[in-house]
C-alpha cells in the first residue's frame, strides 16, 4: 500500500470548508482513534506574529471543527504548547490568535512546561542514532503523550538548519526538553530519532500543514512570505514533508532528515512511492531558497565550524545566556524593526491578512 499525501487548493473565503475536505479526503479517522486523547501539537516559531511562521488560526479552527463535527469528543481533544529558550508560547498564542480559537471551541490548552505536566525519563526500545549519546540518562518527554494521538500543525517554510521545516520537525519541541538545542549540531539524526520515539509513544500520528502563506529565506523567522493557497495532510510526516519540499522547489531526498527517515523505514521520502490525492500540483514549484541569517551564521560557526570545540562552553554552560540575549537582540530588536515590521504591514493588505484580523486578538 502506497503512502498517501492529500493536497487541496484553498482561498480565504473557503478555507474552513477546505480543511474539512482535506481531512475527509485523507481518511484521517482511520489513523486517530476516538477512544484516545488527541493532542494538537501547535507550532509557535516566534512569539511575534509573522506570516507563515506559526500555526494559523484558520488551520487550528479547521482541524478542531472537523474533529468535533466528525464525533470526536471535546473532552478528548487538547492543544499542546511547548516553549523554547527564546520563544514564549504564552505570548505567541495571543499574538498568533490561536488562544481565541481554543476558547471558542472550549478546547483544553496544555502548556507542556507548566508544573502540572509531568515529564518522565523514557528509554526507547529501538536503537537511536544520536539521542542516547546526547542524553545518556534517558530522554525526557511529557507523560501525557504516552498512548495518545498526535496531530502536528506545521506551516510551510524554510529553515536555517534543516532547509525546510514541517511535520517531522514539529515533534522537536514536544518530545524534548528545553535542552533540545544541544542537538542542533546533529539535528537531522535527532529528527529521525524522534520519529522512532513517536512510533513507540503515540497510538496515532497525523499531520496537517498550512501552506496558505509560505515562507522562504532564513526561516523559521527571518523570512519572505508568499501567498501560496494550499493545504496538505498525511498520516506519514516524512511523506508530507517530502511533498512540501517538492512544492517549495527542493529535492526531498537531498534533505538529510528525509533521506535518513526513508532509508530507516520510518516514512516515505521517495516521491515515486507517494500517492497524491486531491488537487493537481504537478506544475507547482515555488522556487524557494533557504538562506542563513546573521544569527544562524554565528550558530553554524559553533555547531559545524572553527568554534566547534567551544560548543559546550558557549551553548550548554550557564554562560550560554549570551546566546539567548544575542538571539532576542537580533530577531526582535534588529531584524523585525528593520524588515519584519514592514513585511507584516504588507501582509495586512492581502486577503489572508484581512482574514487573520477577523480573529479576536486574545486580549479581550
Amino acid at each position: 500500500m502506497r503512502t498517501t499525501v492529500t493536497v487541496v487548493k484553498t482561498s480565504p473565503p473557503t478555507v474552513l470548508a477546505d480543511y474539512q475536505r482535506l481531512l475527509h479526503l485523507s481518511g484521517y479517522q482511520k489513523f486517530l482513534s476516538r477512544e484516545k486523547i488527541t493532542y494538537l501539537k501547535i507550532n509557535i516559531s516566534w512569539q511575534k506574529f509573522f506570516p507563515a511562521c506559526s500555526t494559523t488560526p484558520w488551520q487550528l479552527e479547521g482541524v478542531i471543527s472537523t474533529l468535533l463535527n466528525d464525533g470526536y469528543s471535546r473532552e478528548r481533544i487538547a492543544a499542546a504548547q511547548n516553549r523554547t529558550v527564546v520563544v514564549s508560547a504564552r505570548v505567541g498564542e495571543i499574538k498568533n490568535r490561536q488562544l481565541p480559537v481554543l476558547k471558542k471551541y472550549d478546547i483544553t490548552n496544555i502548556h507542556l512546561y507548566e508544573p502540572s505536566v509531568r515529564w518522565i525519563r523514557y528509554h526507547p526500545r529501538s536503537n537511536l542514532l544520536v539521542l542516547n549519546k546526547i542524553f545518556p540518562q534517558g530522554i525526557c518527554l511529557p507523560e501525557i503523550f504516552l498512548g495518545s494521538n498526535i496531530i502536528h500543525l506545521p506551516t510551510m517554510k524554510t529553515h536555517v538548519f534543516t532547509t525546510i521545516t514541517g511535520a517531522v520537525k514539529n515533534a522537536f519541541g514536544g518530545l524534548l526538553s528545553e535542552k533540545r538545542h544541544w542537538t542542533h549540531s546533529v539535528i537531522h539524526e535527532t529528527l529521525v530519532d524522534l520519529l522512532q520515539i513517536q512510533r513507540e509513544v503515540h497510538s496515532g500520528i497525523f499531520a496537517v500543514m498550512d501552506a496558505t502563506v509560505a515562507g522562504d529565506g532564513a526561516g523559521p523567522r527571518a523570512m519572505r512570505f508568499h501567498i501560496t493557497n494550499y493545504l496538505l495532510a498525511s498520516s506519514d510526516p516524512v511523506a508530507l514533508d517530502a511533498v512540501a519540499a517538492k512544492m517549495m522547489g527542493f529535492d526531498p531526498l537531498s534533505l538529510k532528515f528525509i533521506r535518513l527517515a526513508n532509508d530507516k523505514g520510518l516514512g516515505c521520502g521517495d516521491l515515486k512511492k507517494i500517492a497524491l490525492e486531491g488537487d493537481d500540483i504537478s506544475q507547482v514549484n515555488f522556487q524557494f531558497r533557504q538562506k542563513d541569517s546573521l544569527a544562524s551564521k554565528g550558530q553554524k560557526l559553533i555547531y559545524y565550524g572553527p568554534l566547534k570545540p567551544l560548543e559546550k562552553i558557549l551553548l550548554r554552560e550557564p554562560v550560554a545566556i549570551w546566546a539567548y540575549l544575542a538571539s532576542r537582540f537580533y530577531y526582535d530588536g534588529l531584524w523585525y524593526p528593520l524588515f519584519g515590521f514592514w513585511r507584516v504591514r504588507n501582509f495586512w493588505e492581502t486577503e489572508w491578512g484581512k482574514l487573520f484580523l477577523t480573529y479576536p486578538s486574545g486580549l479581550e
